[in-house]
């Protein structure tokens, strides 16, 4: 159910203002149709208190500022992602100082982007709770759609970890057949893991390319914590979609309950009009039969008054 709606929201605008201007007119349009609804509740209105009116067009402005700022965020993100994998070739490509100097950058873009998924991720969720007044079908919608916005940023992130991972992987092995062209699957698997070293120590002591060994155990150690750091990573992104899935699982069973509401409304409001035409109907049945005992009884009493008439007239 949430995929589908997930996958039925997921229409990427081509900047944050077209975003913005697409949530504005589906606000004016459900005005508009309001409007008709308010001419002919005008006592309703009335009776209705100045504050629960305004609450609704005066929070427009500040959610569609959000919706705008959000969105903004969003594509901030997927900057801060294409950067992140532009920094992956980098690494992947140079060796000793190099490597530290784009893995320190990498850290620092990383951990901005952290923090950056970690804010996108609670103001999508407070936007849930914001009293949606007469227009909550429309939030809701566009927050599911902002949502949905944001967890194809999160999954383009996870698809540039994992083909770092890889990549890393594959440098691993590369390295390690430097020193020890035999090594087995079982060796390379546990110099991934981050162990290994005495591999290392048993090969550089009978290598007869030292410096060239010695190199290459340098970059596989900064590949280890190169894997370790993205091991985190994709945990945590995980988990944040995890975090954001539970709430599309949560928007959708909103949305079906509001659903169901209106239909029962619809069935009800439906129900009620057939009583009422019953009544009418019953009403005017009731009065025509009204009519009909009292012309019965016109009849009745001239029938009597012109027989008495006849009788009383002959005598």
């Amino acid at each position: 159910m949430s995929r589908d709606r997930l996958a039925a929201l997921r229409v990427r605008p081509s900047h944050s203002m077209t975003f913005t201007e697409h949530v504005r007119s589906m606000f004016k349009y459900s005005q508009a149709q309001r409007q008709g609804q308010q001419q002919t509740h005008e006592l309703s209105t009335l009776n209705t208190p100045p504050a629960a009116n305004g609450q609704s067009s005066s929070a427009v402005p500040a959610f569609l500022e959000e919706i705008s700022s959000i969105q903004g965020g969003i594509d901030q993100l997927h900057r801060n992602v294409a950067t992140i994998e532009a920094l992956h070739l980098r690494v992947a490509d140079t060796i000793d100082d190099g490597t530290s100097r784009a893995s320190q950058e990498l850290d620092k873009i990383k951990s901005e982007t952290r923090s950056l998924t970690t804010s996108l991720k609670d103001r999508i969720k407070k936007l849930e709770t914001v009293p949606a007044g007469t227009d909550a079908k429309i939030r809701q919608n566009q927050v599911a759609l902002l949502r949905s916005k944001f967890l194809e940023a999160i999954q383009n992130y996870q698809r540039v970890e994992q083909d770092f991972r890889k990549r890393s992987k594959q440098r691993v092995e590369r390295q390690l057949k430097i020193v020890k062209p035999d090594a087995t699957a079982e060796e390379v698997n546990a110099v991934i893991e981050g162990g290994g070293d005495q591999i290392f120590t048993d090969a550089l002591t009978v290598s007869t390319r030292y410096g060239e060994s010695r190199a290459a155990y340098r970059d596989v150690q900064q590949r280890q914590q190169d894997l370790r750091k993205m091991e985190e990573t994709l945990a945590e992104l995980a988990q944040l979609f995890n975090d954001m899935s539970i709430l599309v699982q949560q928007q959708d069973d909103t949305i079906n309950m509001i659903e169901t509401e209106a239909k029962d409304v619809e069935a009800n409001t439906k129900q009620g009009l057939q009583h009422t035409f019953q009544a009418v109907i019953h009403a005017r049945r009731y009065r025509k039969a009204r009519w009909i005992c009292f012309a019965i009884l016109l009849i009745v009493c001239a029938v009597i008054a012109i027989v008495l008439g006849v009788k009383f007239g002959t005598k």
